[in-house]
Formats: structure tokens, sequence, C-alpha cells
């Protein structure tokens, strides 16, 4: 890994409004990533702009101020609000004569903080390898002397190329671990949907209680602290839930606004424990003025990943710092309970949470006709035992069965996901 300074840096913050409406409220959040990184803020630079300049992103007039600025604050680092391209990083470091930090590096540097597990250590070294490949500053030498011999003597490898094989190699060998990681994580789930067991994940932005709220409904011991990605790697607990009996609860890393994308693609591993859920608990903070945007970046998220389509159940949290703060819950067209209001750490509302979950996966029936061949006896027979077939026909023609089926829909999931032709069985529904 690339060595990184130790926290308690002094830091200049840069923001460029480009005509955008939720502008102050992400720039409030930079502040937030900026001090969870264990930054100093000691200054701050805004200005607005149609477009970003090409060469300094925010415009030569702008850069002489921000040089200025360092040089009085003293900082050690500029951290910029926006991704910079690796030419504007390298023209604004020259310029003003301090390392220059953008939202995907600080991002990647909080998660390279907070992971603690093997596989999340793993992801988000990917990750940053992935953002540094175009960054290259010398800084691998220490890993590989330069090779030489018999036919390859002469000028050799420039030490940018050297560079660059070593994090190629490098990037290979994490994917390839990240891949064994991957297909134990599906072994274990493809081991919860044989025991039948449904799996309830938590998603949220970070820092909206979901550690907290999983805390207090599984008696887990999950890290909690009012901060940014607080916790990264997933915990996964069972609970018995009457009449549902056993349920996994699964809490997941937060999500935030402009996501990196090489983030997600290496934390994609986890991410499926959330795809492959039966019900999505969304955590929103109910006490943040910026929810309704923030509701909208974990729904991109969740439609980056795919699982958008997941049944889901808004929880709005923190409702002892409102003013009608008493639990309540919600009842959508079709007459589901879409949200709940609850305190995680007054424990308020978890009856009305527990009901909603209970409701969607004990009798969120799906029903219909389904037409089985003479070939598919196997998954009429897990039909039986499921106690999902209603009625029975025998097509003497064909020697096909038409089974009335009725089953939660959480089971249909699953039963589709080991056989995904049974999609293509449906007669009516």
């Amino acid at each position: 890994m690339i060595d990184r300074p130790e926290g308690g840096e002094r830091a200049i913050l840069v923001h460029l409004h480009l005509r955008d409406p939720h502008n102050s409220s992400h720039f409030q959040e930079f502040r937030e990533l900026a001090l969870s990184a264990g930054a100093v803020v000691v200054g701050t630079v805004s200005t607005t702009r149609l477009v970003p300049d090409s060469k300094f992103f925010i415009g030569s007039g702008k850069v002489e101020e921000l040089r200025s600025l360092v040089l009085n604050e003293k900082a050690d680092l500029v951290l910029f609000d926006h991704a910079l391209t690796p030419a504007q990083e390298r023209n604004l470091e020259r310029e003003i004569k301090c390392r220059v930090v953008d939202r995907t590096g600080l991002i990647l540097d909080i998660f390279a903080q907070r992971a603690r597990t093997f596989e999340g250590k793993l992801q988000v070294e990917l990750a940053q390898l992935k953002y540094q490949s175009t960054r290259l500053i010398r800084s691998w030498t220490h890993l590989e002397r330069q090779k030489g011999g018999i036919g390859l003597r002469g000028p050799g490898e420039t030490q940018l190329e050297v560079d660059r094989r070593l994090i190629r190699d490098r990037i290979k060998h994490i994917t390839a671990r990240l891949e064994k990681v991957r297909l134990q994580r599906e072994q274990s789930r493809q081991a919860r949907q044989k025991s039948e067991l449904p799996t309830v994940s938590l998603v949220g932005y970070t820092n909206v209680g979901k550690s907290t709220l999983f805390n207090a409904l599984t008696g887990a011991e999950v890290f909690v602290a009012n901060k940014l990605f607080a916790t990264l790697d997933p915990t996964l607990r069972v609970l018995e839930l009457p009449p549902l009996g056993k349920i996994v609860f699964a809490d997941t890393v937060g999500f935030v606004s402009k996501l990196p994308h090489d983030l997600v693609e290496a934390f994609r591993a986890t991410l499926e424990e959330v795809k492959d859920s039966d019900l999505l608990l969304h955590i929103i903070d109910g006490h943040d003025e910026s929810k309704d945007d923030r509701i909208k970046q974990v729904e991109e998220v969740l439609q980056e990943i795919g699982a958008l389509g997941v049944p889901r159940v808004e929880v709005y949290n923190k409702i002892d710092l409102l003013p009608e703060n008493h639990p309540r819950s919600e009842r959508d067209h079709t007459g589901l309970i879409q949200r709940v209001f609850v305190s995680a750490t007054k424990k308020a509302g978890f009856d009305l949470l527990m009901d909603a979950i209970i409701e969607r996966l004990g009798k969120e029936i799906i029903s219909g006709e389904l037409c089985l061949t003479v070939q598919q006896t196997k998954q009429r027979a897990m039909l039986y035992e499921m106690g999902a077939v209603l009625k029975e026909t025998l097509v003497e023609e064909s020697g096909e069965s038409r089974l009335q089926i009725a089953l939660p829909r959480y089971r249909w999931r699953k039963l589709t996901l080991s056989d995904p032709t049974l999609e293509d069985c449906w007669i009516s529904s």
C-alpha cells in the first residue's frame, strides 16, 4: 500500500458551485467527510462557475487565493469536493505547493481507516490501486527492484513503467483473492436459501443510525460512532421473530453522494447481500433536512447494484429529535406498511417495525397457476414441501401438472434464484 500521513493534518476545503440546488448540503457533507478522515479544517474556498476550468478546475484567480491561504494557514493539504483529473491535480500541486486530494481520494482514505476484516481491507486496497494507477508519484519503488539480465540490459524500464507493472500485478492478485471470498460468500448465501431463512438487510445513507438500530434489534455489538462510515464490514445476525421463525438481519456499509465507482465495484461482493435480500429496511435520518436528497442518492446506489426491485420499508430514525416524536407507521395505496417512524436510541417503535417485517415477509403472498413438465418433478416436490400447492390438475395428453399455488413472496424469490426457469411456468397470476 502507499504510505499515508497520520491524521490531524491542517486542511483547506475547496468547493465549486455548479448551479446545483443541493450544493449547500453537499458541502456540509464534505466537511463531515474531512473531519471523519481526521483533518483539521483551517479554511475554505468556494467559487461559482458554469463549467469547471480544464486546467485548474477552479480558475486561475481562485488558485492565487488558494495559494495565499495555504501559505498563511500553513496547511498540509487541500481537499476538493469534486473528482479531479490527474492533470488538474498535478497542475494545482505545482501552483500552490501543497498536496491536493479530491473527493474520491478522501473517501478512499476514510474507507482505508475503517476497514477491519480481511475482505474489507482487500476491497479498499483494490479501489485505492485503481485510483492511484492514474496518479503515480514514484511511491512503489520499495516493493521491487528494477529487473535486468541477459537480453534485458540497456535503458530498461522507466520508473513509471515499473510502478504501473507493480500496480497491475497487485490488482490482479487482489482480484483473485476477492473472487475466492465472493465464492465463499455465495456458498453461505446458498446455504441460507436452502434453509429458507429470509434475509432482511439494513441499508441507508451513512451516519443515519443503521448500526445503532441493528444493535438494538439483534443484540449485536457493531461499532457505533457519530461519524461517516463508522462501520464498513457487513454483519449478520439471526433473530427469532414469531410467527415467521428465524430471520437473518444484515447490517451493510452506508452510502454517500457521489460514491466512487471503483468502491462500488470493489464492494460488489459485499453489496450482493443487499441484492439477494428478501426485504430491505431503508434507514432514513428523520431529523435530516436533506433527507429527500439522501433517499434519492441511496436509490441510485441500489439501482447500480441491481437491488432497486427488492421490497423495502422506509424506516425514519431519530424521531426523538423531532417535535412530533411518537412512533407510528404509514401504509401505501395497496394497504402495506410503507414507512415506520422509530428511535433506535430510545428503542421506540420497534413493535411497529416488527409488524412491518412480519407483514412484508409473511403476508405478501403471491398466487396463481403454474404448469410444470414431467421433467420438473423436483420443483413440484419443493412446492409441496413448502405447503404452497392448493390444487393440482394433471393434463393427460402431455403429462404436465397444473398447480394452483400460494406462498410468501420471499419464498418464491428463493425458488427462482435456485431455478430461474420457474418464472416461465406461470399460466396466470
